[in-house]
């Protein structure tokens, strides 16, 4: 089997996965990007997030991560669902987390791909990633050519927008590459001002520590930041805002993953409902969600910052 087919046998067998866009790329250092984590890491716009400073040459160099790769192929899997909160007073919620953990819902994807690459092209090296490693997992949908990097520091697809998930495996094994293509935000500076927090300081640049999602999820404090007093926009997990406005979103299409699709009920809590929420209906609501990340007091934080 030549190259070709092998890359389209892969591909293939990832679409039928329900994988949205595949791309390829050569297993190689991330000269321009290491460049720019290190300014980014040293303004500290990572915030309180001190695991960024860790495995600086893995998330640059994907041969640290799988020695000999030669192929770092990666995945689009699409989250988008038209459903809005009834409630338009409720604290809101991102959309990616409406249905169960997106991590064990690809990783298990990437495993029966895994084996059926193992079965076909014999004992390789090869491992998967989703979200959860050092791996620089926008750099490299860019450069294999599924979009680009907006001056929201989110991947756009052309075709599709830029509800994905993005997902990768790198193997020892050669495979066709892709090529990347050009930014087409223009002039466009939508997701800049209408960001509620300023968290996007420039064109392309995020400071990290500013963005909702970051206070909602990442930062571990008892206390959100007086200063983000107001400028919630209501967001008690995550932010969908810089999406919610890039005009490349109109081309967004429904998911079709039923495991994506929201918890019973979970659309239509009432600002009440979530005023009074009990850690036992947190638990049995979010059993399967990325939203146990927070824990129950760290959305009770959020909701109640939101209040106050």
């Amino acid at each position: 089997m030549n190259i070709f087919q092998r890359t389209k046998l892969i591909k293939d067998k990832a679409f039928e996965l329900g994988f949205s866009h595949v791309g390829i790329s050569k297993a190689e250092f991330l000269e321009k990007e290491a460049r720019n984590l290190e300014t980014w890491l040293k303004k500290e716009y990572h915030g309180k997030m001190s695991y960024m400073e860790n495995y600086f040459d893995f998330r640059t160099d994907p041969r640290k991560l799988v020695p000999q790769a030669k192929s770092v192929i990666t995945f689009l899997f699409n989250y988008y669902n038209p459903q809005k909160q009834s409630d338009k007073n409720a604290p809101k919620i991102s959309m990616y987390s409406y249905g169960n953990d997106y991590h064990k819902v690809i990783k298990k994807k990437l495993r029966n791909l895994e084996q059926f690459i193992v079965d076909n092209f014999g004992d390789i090296s090869i491992r998967g990633f989703v979200d959860s490693a050092p791996v620089m997992d926008k750099a490299w949908a860019e450069k294999s050519g599924l979009g680009w990097i907006g001056k929201h520091s989110n991947l756009i697809n052309k075709e599709k927008g830029s509800y994905f998930f993005i997902a990768e495996l790198i193997l020892d094994l050669e495979l066709e590459t892709d090529l990347p293509i050009k930014d087409y935000c223009g002039t466009c500076t939508k997701c800049i001002d209408a960001c509620p927090t300023d968290a996007i300081i420039d064109p392309y640049v995020v400071d990290g520590s500013k963005c909702i999602s970051y206070l909602t999820i990442e930062l571990k404090e008892e206390i959100i930041p007086r200063e983000f007093h107001g400028k919630m926009d209501n967001w008690m997990f995550g932010c969908d805002v810089c999406q919610q406005v890039c005009p490349w979103n109109k081309f967004s299409i429904p998911h079709s993953e039923p495991l994506f699709n929201p918890s019973v009920n979970l659309l239509d809590y009432t600002n009440k409902d979530w005023e009074e929420l009990k850690e036992e209906t947190f638990n049995q609501l979010f059993k399967h969600s990325a939203v146990k990340r927070t824990k129950f007091a760290g959305l009770k934080r959020n909701i109640n910052f939101l209040k106050s």
